[in-house]
């Protein structure tokens, strides 16, 4: 019996590569002769830079920026071999030398801030700016910026601020940080001489647009701490800037239709207006990485999962493309997850017993995952 076991993180409890382990281990203890193959899977947020660059035998650099709330955290950035990479990806990005990558949720990520701190109003993307500068430093055929988990709704002007643009408000007194606190204070914005940044890709599975109902601040705000009373001013100020950016890159404002500009708080958009940024499927450009397509076709049973299994899983996220991919090849596909939108059934498996408050779940949440495993088989 062969088996792909392969997991996303487990949020606030276990990274994918240890919700992996401890599936593993279980089916070691329970099934000895059966050859396991383990694979990390990430969705471009936390983790993105330690599961590709570890696949690919790549070596990761920290470094030291400004967080979330401008305080000095670890950021990351990994480089890798093209050598290392499977010949699809090779050909997705059209290079045979070293690429950088880069995780936004090191540097700018939702898990950095407390939740009773959590605001997008005052929340920056200066650090990913800091990292995306560092890793250009490595002199990389491209970069490759992984943004999920961000805590940010800045239009990546922070990021842009790192990389040689400047604010100003009607007195030509410049902007410090331009958070979206400032925003109603900026009256222009000049790029100044920016670092030579090579081709820049983004790892995005969202196709939201900029603006409107379905737009950063109206999907992504609430949970990064935006209260409703703020959503029409913050709305209204994203809709400004946007124009403003547009105007300073000479690009045209419809960029803010674009699928996937919203993402990440509109890190995406500001990106691709000022850096010619271009997006790229996540979870597809991660299966090719990962060589996911054979890895599936080899195994005789795929176990996957990660801390919510629910309707986004199922819309482009790894342990739901594995879903649909296994079945369609008609493999058996087991899911555990710490909680599930809908009922459990022979084949999803919440790992949580009813009734265990999320605080008692989260400390042990590898030994739930290891014993439902070892009880399904």
């Amino acid at each position: 019996m062969r088996v792909l076991v392969a997991f996303d993180k487990f949020k606030d409890a276990l990274s994918a590569h240890e919700a992996g382990e401890a599936a593993a281990q279980a089916l070691r203890d329970k099934h000895p002769d059966w050859e396991l193959d383990v694979c990390a899977l990430t969705d471009g947020g936390e983790g993105f830079c330690e599961v590709l660059c570890e696949s690919a035998a790549g070596r990761i650099e920290p470094v030291e920026v400004d967080g979330p709330r401008l305080t000095p955290v670890i950021g990351e950035y990994g480089v890798v071999a093209a050598r290392s990479l499977t010949p699809a990806v090779r050909q997705r990005l059209g290079t045979e030398a070293p690429i950088a990558l880069v995780e936004l949720a090191s540097a700018s990520g939702l898990d950095l801030v407390a939740a009773a701190a959590r605001d997008p109003w005052l929340a920056s993307t200066y650090g990913t700016g800091q990292l995306l500068r560092a890793a250009a430093q490595e002199e990389p055929a491209l970069l490759l910026l992984g943004i999920g988990g961000s805590a940010t709704n800045d239009l990546g002007l922070g990021a842009l601020m790192a990389l040689g643009f400047s604010f100003f408000d009607a007195h030509g007194n410049i902007i410090a940080v331009p958070t979206p606190s400032t925003w109603e204070r900026i009256v222009r914005i000049e790029r100044g001489a920016p670092p030579e940044l090579p081709p820049l890709f983004i790892a995005c599975d969202v196709d939201n647009p900029l603006l409107g109902p379905r737009g950063a601040t109206a999907t992504f705000g609430p949970q990064k701490g935006l209260s409703p009373d703020d959503a029409p001013r913050f709305e209204a100020q994203m809709a400004r800037m946007a124009t403003l950016l547009c105007e300073t890159c000479g690009q045209s404002p419809a960029l803010t239709a674009t699928p996937g500009a919203g993402a990440a708080g509109g890190i995406a958009f500001g990106l691709m207006v000022a850096c010619g940024a271009k997006l790229v499927p996540g979870f597809e450009f991660v299966s090719d990485w990962l060589d996911l397509p054979a890895r599936i076709a080899a195994a005789d049973l795929i176990l996957t999962g990660e801390g919510r299994f629910d309707a986004t899983s199922l819309a482009g996220k790894g342990p739901g493309a594995l879903v649909r991919e296994g079945r369609r090849l008609g493999k058996p596909v087991h899911v555990f997850a710490g909680s599930l939108e809908g009922p459990a059934d022979a084949t999803t498996h919440a790992i949580t017993p009813a009734g265990m408050p999320l605080t008692e779940a989260l400390p042990r949440t590898a030994q739930l995952l290891a014993a439902t495993v070892a009880r399904v088989w």
